[in-house]
């Protein structure tokens, strides 16, 4: 039996179940996480009580964008900034969408090329990737700038 190179369910949860904790320590709204393979599958998704309907999709979006053009998703949102053209034509070729606010990072494997990412939503931003962050880190796993 040859081990899987890629992101395993097990450390997606362990990722999500930290994202959450670190959002209870901060006291923060409800929070929506979402791991995604380095292909953008969802491997895994929470949504806490109290999150609203569009979370998961936002939670998608964040992570999937961060894959799709290689840069989290506060490097996006400064693209966004910069080019706002560039990043309104995304739209069609997106499937799950790009969300240009920080919260989506990129997951690098033992190569340093992306093996998935990790996309949080609900409260502002900053908190979302620092939830994101943290959940990352407890999985053993490390975040790519």
């Amino acid at each position: 039996m040859s081990s899987f190179p890629g992101l395993t369910l097990q450390q997606a949860n362990v990722a999500i179940a930290a994202a959450l904790e670190q959002g209870s320590r901060l006291n923060l709204k409800p929070l929506t996480v979402a791991v995604l393979d380095a292909g953008g599958h969802l491997i895994a998704l929470h949504r806490q009580d109290g999150s609203s309907n569009l979370r998961p999709q936002i939670a998608i979006a964040k992570a999937s964008g961060a894959l799709g053009l290689g840069v989290s998703s506060r490097k996006i949102a400064a693209m966004a900034a910069e080019r706002p053209t560039f990043l309104a034509s995304l739209a069609p070729l997106a499937v799950d969408g790009v969300v240009p606010a920080a919260g989506g990072v990129l997951i690098a494997g033992p190569e340093g090329r992306p093996i998935g990412a990790v996309g949080v939503t609900g409260d502002t931003s900053d908190n979302d990737e620092s939830c994101a962050l943290a959940g990352i880190a407890a999985a053993g796993l490390r975040a790519i700038d």
